[in-house]
């Protein structure tokens, strides 16, 4: 009786760290058709996300810390520092992407994240990779290439390219997350976004919005405040290779969204080199054990 109980258990929390990083990616497939909502520029969206992201997440840090008595929650160090810059500068490329290219190209790139990860272990760090995880690799490479190559000739390759650079980015810090082990990684996230928010007040005048962006700007902040909070729990009840796989959700999410409410639709060279970069993330996933 105590086993079937506990087998129970297990099920039921692993079927909420599945709800929880579903709904964390749905979150997170918001951001392209809020930023391509909002009229105001780049620094100003990036200062909005960044002040009230960071707020929330600041005191998600503070009432986790109480409940687990965590000492130096706070404390970043040189390499903490390191991580939130990183982050600082994805965020911002993150935000212009979408201002310059379409939601699914983003979209789809961002779905790479795993495979830049990965490269960046093998080449700095002598990480072994899987032999299929090298074919995803090129595969989502090319799907890359094929996806850029509809944007040569307009501004919207200074977004794709923004986009890859954001990646870039983004899996050099998840990198050194697992090299900086004892840095308060949730933490860096808030005080990356502080630092955009701070940028932002050099460049231009975050307050001078008008009433509908602020408001969107508001809905901002607070759905990447909630997407990352709902990952951060999530991936304490599910494997990391499992999450990563739900997290695909926000791809199709982001561009049905833009559909909908932006009238986007994606070139031809988009949707083939997106299908491609999708077909190497599931591939991948399927292939390799969880225990990678």
């Amino acid at each position: 009786m105590t086993v079937t109980l506990s087998a129970q258990h297990q099920r039921q929390i692993r079927w909420l760290g599945i709800l929880l990083v579903v709904m964390s990616a749905l979150a997170f497939s918001l951001a392209g058709v809020l930023t391509k909502a909002i009229e105001s520029d780049v620094w100003v969206v990036g200062s909005w996300r960044g002040l009230i992201g960071g707020i929330l997440i600041v005191g998600y840090v503070y009432l986790q810390a109480k409940r687990s008595s965590a000492e130096a929650p706070f404390k970043l160090g040189w390499r903490g520092w390191v991580l939130a810059s990183l982050i600082a500068g994805s965020g911002l490329a993150f935000v212009a992407a979408f201002k310059l290219t379409y939601v699914a190209n983003v979209a789809v790139v961002v779905a790479a994240i795993p495979f830049v990860t990965a490269l960046i272990e093998w080449v700095f760090m002598r990480q072994k990779v899987r032999r299929v995880t090298l074919f995803a690799i090129v595969i989502s490479a090319i799907g890359v290439l094929v996806m850029v190559s509809g944007s040569l000739g307009s501004i919207n390759l200074l977004g794709d390219t923004l986009a890859i650079l954001m990646i870039l980015m983004q899996g050099l810090a998840m990198v050194l997350v697992r090299v900086f082990k004892d840095t308060p990684v949730v933490f860096a996230i808030a005080v990356g976004g502080f630092q955009v928010c701070l940028i932002g007040l050099i460049f231009s005048d975050p307050f001078a919005v008008s009433f509908q962006d602020a408001m969107l700007l508001t809905a901002f902040g607070l759905s990447v405040a909630t997407a990352s909070i709902l990952l951060i729990e999530g991936l304490q009840l599910i494997s990391a290779t499992e999450a990563g796989l739900l997290g695909t959700v926000e791809v199709p999410a982001a561009i049905f969204l833009a559909w909908v409410f932006l009238a986007e639709t994606p070139p031809n060279t988009s949707i083939v080199g997106g299908s491609l970069i999708l077909c190497a993330v599931f591939w991948n996933a399927l292939k390799v054990p969880p225990a990678d």
